[in-house]
């Protein structure tokens, strides 16, 4: 079981988040934007990690810093649970319909971040939150993780896109942390 437990403040939030990658999905989310909130416990439990977050961010100024460190510490955390690498899968992908909407994740957990975020939603605004946020959450956690994520996805319904997202992404992250074949560093540099 890999656990990590991280503590970050600034003058803009305070973040506690516990995350055991091989958990069962259980997850208690308290960040003030509720439908942020929905995304990470549908990303954790179809990932199958317990997750549990508390944030308490400048919602006053607006959404921005509280997304975005939360993707920075759930970053740093997942960096962490890799560790060196060694027994990890690494690549993973996943493709998660959601009624008229479809998301489709490749991940490459081996140290470069790098996000290539590929579809448009419809409004300015999904579930409360800039729709223009979510493109920037990811790429805060694939760029603190060293991920390297390929995230496209479509559809008419925003709040269907975004969850699809978050259920593939969780899904994916969930096969390229599990163990591969034998203990060794899944790279042929030998290191990630």
């Amino acid at each position: 079981m890999r656990k990590v437990d991280m503590n970050r403040s600034t003058k803009e939030t305070q973040i506690r988040l516990l995350l055991t990658i091989n958990g069962k999905g259980t997850c208690t989310v308290k960040t003030g934007i509720p439908f942020f909130d929905h995304m990470l416990h549908a990303m954790a439990k179809h990932g199958g990690f317990d997750l549990e977050c508390r944030v308490k961010g400048d919602l006053g100024v607006d959404t921005h810093h509280t997304i975005e460190d939360t993707g920075i510490v759930l970053g740093d955390a997942i960096k962490q649970a890799i560790g060196d690498g060694k027994g990890i899968r690494r690549f993973a992908h996943a493709i998660i319909p959601m009624d008229e909407s479809i998301a489709t994740v490749a991940l490459d957990c081996g140290g470069r971040g790098y996000l290539v975020f590929s579809g448009s939603f419809g409004d300015t605004t999904v579930g409360g939150i800039p729709s223009e946020i979510v493109e920037h959450f990811f790429y805060s956690l694939c760029t603190r993780a060293g991920i390297t994520a390929h995230i496209t996805f479509s559809g008419r319904n925003d709040h269907h896109q975004c969850e699809a997202i978050f259920k593939a992404f969780g899904i994916a992250l969930s096969g390229a942390l599990a163990p591969g074949k034998g203990k060794a560093i899944p790279s042929t540099k030998g290191k990630l």
